[in-house]
């Protein structure tokens, strides 16, 4: 099976702390705000780069630093909601989530029309990830109560959920990053 280039790990924890595991919905708080008011600007950007990629074959470095930053920055937010790491979310480092995302070269890797189909392609894709989330919610309500009774995330809820964020990451890079051109694959795993 070929490796697709965008990949996500997260590093499990054997142990999980019980006091903020609780709390976890309200100690986001301030981190969520902070993503809400940067992230607008992350989308609209999204729609220049479509532009840009079609007129003038170019997807500036910058963006692209710019929007991995933030993906990687959401991604952390993610995997501290759902209980998958203990330490409070950065803003500036990756702590132990593990995002690859290449940055392409736009003339002999992306095509330019490909940002004006993307969106659509993934309506499949959307539609699957919506109810994998629901099974995602109802994965993190039961690794919630055994990290209140053992103090550990199950490892095979944290495997299902990191490969649930795998592949809304896939999805993501290829829609609304709009690199690579190749189709995200419908799994979890790597």
């Amino acid at each position: 099976m070929k490796e697709y280039p965008v990949n996500l790990k997260i590093d499990y924890s054997e142990q999980s702390d019980r006091l903020t595991a609780i709390l976890r919905l309200i100690l986001v708080i301030p981190i969520v705000i902070i993503l809400a008011l940067i992230s607008t600007y992350a989308e609209a950007l999204s729609l220049a780069i479509a532009m840009m990629i079609l007129f003038k074959e170019k997807y500036p470095k910058w963006w692209f630093d710019w929007n991995i930053g933030i993906t990687k920055f959401t991604y952390r937010i993610a995997a501290y909601v759902l209980l998958m790491r203990d330490e409070y979310p950065a803003t500036d480092h990756e702590q132990s989530v593990k995002i690859t995302i290449p940055y392409p070269d736009v003339k002999n890797e992306l095509k330019r029309w490909m940002p004006l189909v993307k969106w659509i392609l993934v309506i499949p894709h959307v539609i699957v990830l919506l109810f994998l989330f629901a099974g995602v919610v109802i994965a993190t309500i039961f690794a919630l109560l055994a990290i209140l009774f053992t103090g550990r995330y199950p490892k095979g809820i944290f495997d299902f959920v990191e490969g649930f964020l795998r592949w809304t990451l896939r999805v993501s890079a290829f829609a609304l990053l709009l690199t690579p051109d190749e189709y995200p694959p419908f799994r979890l795993k790597e």
